[in-house]
C-alpha cells in the first residue's frame, strides 16, 4: 500500500484557528465528562461513601482488568435536560478476565439509580451493542425502579416519556433474556435495593451475585406491599441477600461485602471459556506516519470550508498506508484500503456532495468490501447529495439509491465518525445511526440536520411566500425575516453533535486525536461476533 503524503502545514493561520477553536471545544466536552463522573454531585456522593458504598465508576473501575481501556457509550446523556449528565446511568465496554463485556451501571448518587427517559435509552443501546456485537453483558444494579417525578414542562421530554421510557423499560426484559437465549451471558451484581423493573434485571439473568445486608431485591418494597396488602413486611425478609440466596433461589453468589462482589463478578466472567468468532489483528499494527495531533487543525467551525478526508485517514490508520480504490472516478469521494490496529478495513470517507459518480463507486465498494469480509469506516463530513436539473437528469436519485441499497444490505460492521456535516440523505448515504451502524462517534464539530439551517429557513420561507401568493395575501417581508432568523437559531442549536449525543443519538463525541483508538476498540468488540459479508443485495435500478 502507498503511505499517504499530507499537504498540512501547522504553521499557517488558518490551520492554528482551527486548532484553537477545537481545543477550546474539546475542553467544553472535558468539562461536561467530569461533570456526569461527579454523578448526583458531591453531597449524594458523600453519603454513598458514609453508607460503606463505592461510587459506580469505582466499582467499574475494580471490576476491569488492570491497564485496559473502558470506551464509555453516551457519556454525555441528558445534557441540557433537567436529569444530570450522564443520565444517571453508566455505559460501556470494558475487558474483564480478558473477555470484552458490555458493562451497565445504576448510578445511585443519581435519585437512587432509578430510570429515566434517556438512561432507558441509553440502556436500550447497550443491550443493542451486547447482541448486535456478541459481548457478555455484565450488569451493577442497584435502582429504585421509574423515576417517578412530575411533569417537566419540557414537551420533548414528555414525547419521550410518553412514547418510549415504559416501552423501553418493559423490553429490557425481553432483550435480557433474548441475550441468553443467543449464548451471549448476562451477569448481574446487585449493590443495593432494586425494585420493581430493577428486580427484573436480575430476574432475567443467567448469574447474579448478591451481597449480605445489602442487595434487596422485590417486585414492591415494604411501602408498596402495606398499601397492597396490609402486611408490615420487613426488607430483608422480603427481598434481602439472604434470603434470596438460602430461600428464594434468585442469588447464585452471596458476597460479604462489595470488593467481594465484584471479584466474583471476575470469577464468573472468568470460567465463561468465551472465545470470539471474528479473526484477530492480522496486519502490521505501527503507528500513523503523520501526527495525529494534528487532527485538531483539520475542521474549521465553518463547515463550508473544504477537507481533505485523506488528511484525516493519514493521521488514523496503520502506517498511514492506504490503497486508494477509483481515484480518479467520482473525487468527491474517497474509498480505498488500510487497517487500524492490525484489523483490516475499507473506508469510505467524503470529499465534498455525492453526485452520480461517487454514489456507484460507493455501491461497488461496499460490495467488494462485503465479498472480503472486512469491515467498513465511514468519514462523514457532507452536505448531501447533489441537487438541481441537470443531476436529476443525470440520474442522482437513481445512482444515490443504489448507494443506499448497499449500505442497507451490507452485513459487515459499519463503523461511522462524523468530523463535521452530516446533513439530509448524505447522513444515511454514509452509514448514519438509522443503518445499523455498529458503532458511530462524533467530533465536537460534528452537526447533524436535515439540511444545514440557513437552507431550511430559506426553504420555509420560499413555500411559506408561495403559499401566501396562492390566497392572494400580502407578504409582510419583516415577520418573514423575524421568522427566517428564529429557523435558523433553533436548527443550529439542534444541529449541534453536542445535541444530538445529549439525546442518544450516537455512542459519544470523542477528542479527535482519540479517533484510531476509539475505532480500535470498536473493532476488537465488532470481532466478537462473525464479520460475514452479505450473501446479496436488493435490486436497484441500473
Amino acid at each position: 500500500m502507498v503511505t499517504l503524503t499530507s499537504g498540512i502545514d501547522p504553521r499557517v493561520e488558518g490551520f492554528q484557528k482551527n486548532r484553537d477553536d477545537m481545543v477550546e471545544m474539546v475542553g467544553q466536552i472535558d468539562e461536561l465528562l467530569h461533570e456526569a463522573a461527579r454523578g448526583g454531585g458531591e453531597e449524594a456522593m458523600t453519603r454513598l461513601r458514609s453508607r460503606g458504598k463505592l461510587p459506580i465508576r469505582e466499582r467499574i473501575a475494580m471490576v476491569l482488568d488492570r491497564d485496559t481501556p473502558f470506551l464509555e457509550i453516551s457519556p454525555l446523556a441528558a445534557w441540557s435536560s433537567h436529569y444530570p449528565v450522564g443520565s444517571g446511568f453508566v455505559l460501556g465496554i470494558g475487558v474483564i478476565s480478558g473477555v470484552e463485556c458490555l458493562i451497565l451501571g445504576h448510578d445511585p448518587s443519581v435519585r437512587a439509580g432509578a430510570f429515566n427517559p434517556f438512561n432507558g435509552k441509553k440502556l436500550m443501546r447497550g443491550l443493542q451493542i451486547a447482541r448486535e456485537n456478541r459481548l457478555p453483558y455484565v450488569q451493577f444494579v442497584e435502582s429504585a425502579g421509574a423515576d417517578l417525578r412530575g411533569v417537566t414542562g419540557d414537551p420533548e421530554e414528555e414525547m419521550l416519556k410518553d412514547t418510549g421510557h415504559f416501552a423501553e423499560s418493559g423490553r429490557l426484559f425481553y432483550e435480557i433474556t433474548e441475550l441468553s437465549k443467543m449464548r451471549i451471558p448476562t451477569i448481574s451484581v446487585v449493590f443495593g435495593s432494586s425494585t420493581a423493573g430493577g428486580a427484573y434485571q436480575p430476574g432475567m439473568s443467567d448469574y447474579n451475585i448478591f451481597i449480605q445486608n445489602r442487595s434487596k431485591v422485590f417486585l414492591g418494597g415494604p411501602p408498596l406491599v402495606k398499601m397492597a396488602t396490609g402486611e408490615d413486611a420487613d426488607d430483608e425478609a422480603l427481598g434481602g441477600g439472604d434470603m434470596h440466596a438460602r430461600i428464594s433461589g434468585l442469588a447464585d453468589y452471596l458476597a460479604e461485602d462489595e470488593e467481594e462482589g465484584i471479584r466474583m463478578c471476575r470469577d464468573v466472567i472468568a470460567h465463561l471459556n468465551w472465545r470470539k468468532l471474528g479473526p484477530g489483528p492480522s496486519l502490521p499494527a505501527d503507528a500513523p506516519v503523520h501526527d495525529p495531533e494534528e487532527l485538531l487543525g483539520m475542521v474549521s467551525r465553518d463547515l463550508r470550508s473544504p477537507l481533505d478526508i485523506r488528511e484525516v485517514i493519514a493521521r488514523v490508520v496503520d502506517g498511514s498506508r492506504f490503497e486508494e480504490f477509483k481515484p480518479l472516478y467520482g473525487p468527491t469521494l474517497v474509498t480505498g484500503w488500510a487497517s487500524i490496529h492490525g484489523y483490516p478495513i475499507g473506508i469510505v470517507g467524503n470529499n465534498g456532495a455525492l453526485f452520480s459518480e461517487s454514489a456507484e463507486k460507493a455501491a461497488q465498494f461496499i460490495q467488494l468490501c462485503n465479498q472480503v469480509d472486512v469491515p467498513i469506516l465511514f468519514l462523514q463530513n457532507i452536505t448531501g447529495y447533489i441537487v438541481g436539473t441537470d443531476f436529476e437528469q443525470g440520474g442522482i436519485t437513481k445512482n444515490g439509491s443504489k448507494m443506499i441499497n448497499a449500505v442497507s444490505n451490507s452485513t459487515v460492521p459499519h463503523i461511522t465518525v462524523i468530523v463535521g456535516a452530516s446533513y439530509g440523505a448524505g447522513n444515511y448515504g454514509m452509514s448514519g445511526r438509522a443503518y445499523n451502524t455498529r458503532f458511530t462517534f462524533l467530533w465536537p464539530t460534528a452537526k447533524i440536520a436535515v439540511m444545514g439551517p440557513k437552507q431550511m429557513a430559506g426553504v420555509m420561507s420560499i413555500v411559506q411566500r408561495a403559499a401566501a401568493e396562492r390566497r392572494g395575501q400580502e407578504w409582510d417581508e419583516e415577520a418573514d425575516r423575524k421568522r427566517a432568523e428564529g429557523v435558523e437559531y433553533w436548527m443550529e442549536r439542534r444541529s449541534l453533535g453536542l445535541y444530538a449525543s445529549s439525546r442518544v443519538s450516537d455512542d459519544g463525541i470523542i477528542d479527535p486525536r482519540d479517533t484510531r483508538t476509539a475505532i480500535g476498540l470498536a473493532l476488537s468488540a465488532c470481532h466478537n461476533n462473525d464479520v460475514k459479508g452479505a450473501a446479496g443485495y436488493g435490486v436497484w435500478r441500473m
